[in-house]
């Protein structure tokens, strides 16, 4: 069975003042039935765009999707109409974006946001509408939902206007949800109340997942496959547990390293990923993560490295040294990181 999304050589480009900027630049990965992928990677590295390109939804100006496929059960969105799309929206594909207080619309109460999309896409009257409103209020976890219907956004704590958007998103049985930093506004105990939900619904209704997030401890816990991204590049991809126990791109290692951990000692610094994100209107023909990565060697000014398989079955990774990097192995990676210090000086 072919896998439910399957995104190929997706470029998304925008036009500003100091140039075009490429978002997202020849990614590839795909979503099996069911499963839950992690793309990972800081702020400007291409995952809402990504993501966005899915549904459609870069604007036009200054955003365009210059280049791929986005095959979903088999049609491939970037060719449906207008109309097409935005049946596929809501109804085949949910999404709950980063920040629900600026999501959610201030001037319709909650039960309107949610009927809104079962009238939509579903053709169900006032009654039946407002009627599976309610059960989806309390299959997300909130209590006393008939009222909260009639409540508006600002009268909700954020985990609740959060779990409101997972309501809307899971109002049409959709095959696929995309959730864009999930937990990022929300306090670290609502965080992992608003995961669990996900994990739990995402399992019993069989839908599949796509978390976008820069927190790793997301990925542990809650991800099958994990799709690393560094301007606009997908630049490690594999198995969660292959990706935390032995990865193989210097900044997969980088955002690894920069985690606290409980089982180090108290005094110890955390080690950040140095450098700033490049300007990828200025990208030359090497690797984009050269200037930051204690890695690099020569070859690594000359071109970009693919993606390719770098470990066990499906561990890809974009790094001309990955077969050189062991983690797990800290003596061993002291002794490249030294050897490529003294090769850079």
């Amino acid at each position: 069975m072919p896998p439910l999304l399957e995104v190929s050589d997706l470029h998304t480009e925008f036009r500003t003042g100091a140039g075009v900027v490429p978002a997202v630049d020849g990614i590839s990965y795909t979503v099996e039935r069911g499963e839950t992928v992690a793309i990972v990677g800081e702020s400007g590295s291409g995952k809402t765009a990504g993501a966005l390109s899915i549904l459609r939804l870069i604007p036009d100006p200054p955003g365009r999707i210059t280049r791929g496929e986005i095959l979903f059960a088999g049609r491939d969105l970037l060719r449906l109409s207008d109309e097409e799309i935005r049946q596929v929206r809501g109804a085949d594909i949910g999404m709950i974006f980063q920040e629900p207080m600026t999501s959610l619309n201030p001037v319709l109460t909650i039960g309107r946001q949610i009927t809104e999309t079962l009238e939509q896409h579903r053709g169900a009257d006032r009654a039946a509408a407002e009627k599976r409103a309610v059960e989806l209020l309390s299959m997300v976890g909130i209590a006393d939902p008939a009222r909260r219907l009639r409540q508006y956004p600002h009268q909700l704590s954020g985990g609740m206007r959060q779990r409101v958007m997972i309501a809307i998103a899971l109002a049409c049985d959709p095959k696929l949800i995309i959730a864009d930093e999930p937990t990022t506004a929300l306090d670290v105990t609502i965080q992992a109340q608003i995961l669990e939900l996900m994990k739990q619904l995402t399992h019993r209704l069989g839908v599949a997942l796509i978390i976008i997030t820069h927190n790793l401890g997301v990925v542990a816990r809650y991800a099958n496959r994990v799709n690393v991204m560094y301007a606009g590049r997908i630049v490690e991809s594999g198995p969660a547990a292959q990706i935390y126990h032995d990865p193989r791109h210097p900044y997969t290692m980088a955002l690894l390293r920069s985690v606290p951990r409980l089982d180090r000692p108290r005094q110890a610094r955390l080690d950040p990923v140095e450098g700033q994100p490049p300007d990828l209107t200025r990208l030359d023909a090497g690797c984009s993560f050269r200037p930051r990565c204690r890695f690099a060697v020569q070859a690594c000014a000359a071109s970009r490295p693919a993606l390719q398989r770098a470990g066990e079955g499906a561990h890809l990774a974009a790094c001309f040294r990955s077969g050189e990097i062991a983690a797990g192995n800290t003596q061993q990676t002291r002794q490249l990181v030294s050897a490529s210090g003294a090769a850079a000086s």
